[in-house]
Formats: C-alpha cells, sequence, structure tokens
C-alpha cells in the first residue's frame, strides 16, 4: 500500500476535495438537495477539502479544528475562497454555542468520530447547531476493518500489517515499539485504539439518541481509494451488511445521513 500521501497536505486535500465531490455530495443529495441557501458545518475539518466541495454547489460553509496547524494550512489552500471560514474551536465552547446554536442545515463529520473521545457525547449534542429540518453526516472507517486502526500512517511496514491494530492493547504497543515506531506515532495510534468505532456500536448510539437513518451505505473499497490507490470503490455485499460481526472486519468506510427525530 502506498503511503506517499500522510505527510502531504496539498494531496490529502484534493483526495478529501475529490471524494466528496464525486461520492458523498451525490449520496446527501439524493435526500437532502444543496442550494446556495446550505449552511454547511464540518466538524474536524481539517485542510477543508471536504468543504470546498460543498462551496462549489454554492453552500455557506463553516468548519472547525482543533488542530490550529491544520487550520493554518488550510486558509493558505483555500486563499481564493473567502466564502469557508476555518477556525480553531471546541464544539462544546459557550461561545460557539451561543453564536451557532440552530444555523446549520447540514454538519459533517467525515473521518472524525473514530478520533472523538465520548462519541454519544457529541452525537447527542450536534442537533443544537442544526437547523429545523437539518441533517448529520458521517463517514468513518469501522474499527475492525484490515487499517481500522489508521497503522497505515505508521513509518515501518512491520507495524502497517493489516489487522495488526485488533491485538490486546498492551501487546499493540509493545509492538509497535519493537517496530521501530515513536513515541509520537504510538501515542497517536493508541488514542485511536482508544476511541474506536464499530458499526455496531455506532448504530447503538443512534437508536439511544433516536436519530432517524436517512440513508446509510456500506463500503467493501471505500471511494477515497480511487484517487489514493487508482481502485473501483465497491460497495458492500448485502449479504455482508446484513451480519453485525462480519461486516466490521471488511467494510473499509461507511456512510450515514441521520436526522434528528425532534428537528
Amino acid at each position: 500500500m502506498s503511503l506517499y500521501f500522510h505527510g502531504n497536505a496539498p494531496l490529502k486535500f484534493q483526495h478529501q476535495y475529490l471524494v466528496t465531490r464525486d461520492y458523498i455530495i451525490p449520496f446527501i443529495e439524493k435526500a437532502k438537495p444543496l442550494s446556495r441557501d446550505t449552511r454547511v458545518l464540518e466538524i474536524g475539518c481539517g485542510e477543508g477539502g471536504v468543504l470546498l466541495a460543498f462551496a462549489e454547489k454554492g453552500c455557506h460553509c463553516t468548519g472547525m479544528d482543533l488542530s490550529e496547524s491544520k487550520i493554518i494550512s488550510g486558509k493558505t489552500l483555500l486563499k481564493d475562497q473567502p466564502e469557508i471560514h476555518l477556525f480553531t474551536a471546541d464544539i462544546y465552547d459557550r461561545k460557539i454555542m451561543d453564536e451557532y446554536k440552530s444555523s446549520f442545515d447540514l454538519i459533517v463529520l467525515k473521518d472524525t468520530i473514530e478520533h472523538i473521545p465520548e462519541q454519544e457525547k457529541i452525537m447527542e449534542h450536534l442537533p443544537f447547531f442544526l437547523k429545523p429540518g437539518g441533517m448529520l453526516f458521517f463517514a468513518f472507517p469501522p474499527w475492525r476493518m484490515p487499517f481500522g486502526g489508521h497503522q497505515q500512517t505508521a513509518v515501518n511496514k512491520k507495524a502497517q500489517f493489516p489487522w495488526i491494530h485488533l491485538l490486546p492493547r498492551k501487546t499493540y504497543i509493545n509492538y509497535l515499539k519493537k517496530a521501530g515506531e515513536n513515541e509520537g506515532t504510538i501515542l497517536s495510534l493508541t488514542e485511536i485504539y482508544d476511541t474506536r468505532i464499530s458499526i455496531n456500536r455506532f448504530e447503538r448510539i443512534i437508536r439511544h439518541l433516536q436519530l432517524m437513518v436517512v440513508r446509510k451505505r456500506h463500503y467493501l473499497i471505500n471511494p477515497i481509494y480511487r484517487y489514493k490507490f487508482r481502485y473501483t470503490p465497491r460497495e458492500q455485499f448485502k449479504i455482508i451488511s446484513a451480519v453485525p460481526w462480519l461486516r466490521d472486519f471488511f467494510t473499509t468506510t461507511v456512510y450515514y445521513l441521520l436526522r434528528p427525530d425532534k428537528k
């Protein structure tokens, strides 16, 4: 697996833009058409590649991220896109809540929820920022898929083996050390280990919070692999998607469009 793009912010930006333009937006628009009146918020926006695709549809775009360096990089990449507003913020900050209450038609978390502690807490919190009729979009790699631990970002090939992240936590950390990974990489990978999320757990949270599934799609081959590796995207086989314990191992990403019942 070629991993040259992981440290290349402009290339990652381009991949995020393309997969959003070609796959995510068409998925969303089957249920929620976008227009120049649509206000979009992305949580964990990184450099803003996802939002660029929405901006091209005429949407008003806001992106929040905890990483100041990614926001700075994003503002450079989006210097000719003044309609996209990126800033560093915590979604639980009272000032943010006061300013953006009931402000958005769509909230996007792409490859973000698996990095967040207390996932049910944030999923319960997000509808606070939605207008009536607003929706939530989630995309994430299930924990048990071959690279659900994001170990492809490791430096050493021995640490990049598929499913290696499913080892017991202590064993996994020791393995990463023996493979030659530095403390920063090990910390990053163990943080993902601790915040991991499966399809089953995500759907349990949805049911508990009474979020309505407007649309969902499971992929055997993640659409972003088209741009990273020239693989042809493929939806998951229905028979695999129907088996809860099995689908997590062979589903490389999932898309969910949700609506709060009370909205």
